[in-house]
């Protein structure tokens, strides 16, 4: 079987990941099964400065908190604060921890060195300010965009004042009491305030767009798109926090729903600005619906991979990462007759694989999706073949180079 797919595997170099294209996508995403290893990253690093240097790319996204992320950009563009500084708070989800991701802003700093401004690296974190646990408070999303306002237009326009906005918001407690995770009627998301907040947040969008050609020759267009990040935000956080309330059987794919929605409109931002790297768990990237179990139910939702790919169409492109082994997490050799099996039979440790020449030439062979032995390892669903560019495997993740998860 493995002579039956040699013509499909080729070493992991951008030549190779272009080749399975037929042009070079405005967004392109590689995805991964687990996080907190680096040994993944340290893969994802080499593939990106190839496509950086060979395909022009000029903006690297991760899955980590988009508000945070701004302090990363600010010192991989110019240099502003240190290294410890913003691995510590420019990234979520504890990724700042991880050595590849430190290397990762290292190098984009080094790239930048010289470089005239149009032609820096740019960093983006991708996600809402969201965690397991909860959704932060709409608070610095929501004032920074009324700040920006209040600064360049009459104050006439605005639907509120500062002191308002302050007065519905409330203590950030409020909004980030981690039992609303699991308890609705812990959660101020449907509260009069609230329903004020989101009214509000809506008319300051609006008119932050309608006055575009204004506050850009007033401010920049950088400083504008800035101004919009932080209403996306707003909004964004302010629908979470709504659903966070809701007690119908719903609940969790509405809120697993919000959040790929809110990565996929800052994707879908970035990629206005110019040709986007993309890098997060396969399930935040694959066209395919997605689905997991949690506490025992399962749960689908629509991602923000399958979002953007709706609205770029072509200029979207996926490369998930299936592995072989984590042995440290429990995780052994493959069964035999899944795609992982049949990927680990090849010599190469690291390769690229034309998914869709690969679900070609194994037809109906493969068994079902490979059993996990780890809860924070998903396989590679052989059902997506079909609606995935490439696949990255990694024949076996060594212990010793951990991140944080």
């Amino acid at each position: 079987m493995a002579s039956d797919i040699k013509d499909t595997v080729h070493a992991v170099e951008a030549a190779a990941v272009m080749g399975l294209l037929p042009t070079r996508p405005r967004v392109l995403a590689l995805g991964e099964p687990t996080h907190g290893e680096d040994a993944l990253l340290d893969v994802r690093n080499e593939l990106f400065r190839q496509l950086v240097e060979e395909e022009g790319y000029r903006t690297i996204a991760v899955e980590s908190d988009c508000l945070a992320g701004q302090a990363v950009d600010a010192y991989v563009t110019s240099g502003a604060g240190s290294l410890d500084a913003v691995m510590e708070r420019g990234f979520s989800h504890g990724f700042g921890a991880s050595a590849a991701n430190r290397e990762l802003v290292r190098w984009m700093r080094a790239y930048n060195d010289g470089r005239p401004a149009a032609e820096r690296l740019r960093f983006a974190g991708f996600d809402g300010p969201l965690e397991i646990t909860g959704a932060a408070a709409p608070r610095e999303a929501l004032t920074a965009l009324h700040d920006y306002l209040s600064l360049h237009l009459d104050a006439g326009l605005l639907p509120c004042t500062a002191a308002t906005l302050d007065g519905l918001l409330g203590p950030d407690g409020l909004w980030t009491e981690p039992a609303a995770m699991t308890d609705p009627a812990r959660s101020t998301g449907r509260s009069a305030e609230a329903a004020e907040l989101r009214l509000l947040a809506d008319d300051l969008v609006a008119l932050l767009d309608a006055r575009a050609p204004q506050l850009i020759g007033a401010t920049s267009r950088e400083a504008w798109e800035r101004a919009r990040l932080h209403g996306r935000t707003a909004t964004g956080l302010l629908r979470y926090h709504f659903w966070m309330a809701d007690t119908s059987p719903g609940r969790m794919p509405r809120l697993l729903g919000q959040r790929g929605l809110m990565m996929a409109e800052n994707l879908l931002a970035l990629a206005e600005r110019g040709p986007t790297l993309v890098h997060a768990h396969n399930s935040h990237l694959q066209r395919d619906i997605s689905s997991m179990r949690m506490g025992g139910v399962p749960l689908e939702w629509w991602s923000a991979g399958s979002i953007v790919s709706a609205r770029l169409g072509g200029q979207y492109a996926f490369i998930a990462t299936a592995l072989g082994t984590i042995r440290h997490r429990g995780v052994d050799a493959p069964q035999a007759g899944t795609l992982e099996g049949l990927l680990y039979a090849l010599p190469e440790e690291v390769c690229v694989v034309d998914a869709r020449g690969l679900g070609a030439a194994l037809a109906d062979s493969l068994a079902a999706p490979r059993a996990s032995a780890w809860f924070g390892y998903f396989p590679f669903d052989p059902a997506h073949l079909a609606a995935t560019d490439g696949l990255v495997f990694l024949r076996d993740v060594p212990e010793g180079r951990s991140g944080s998860a």
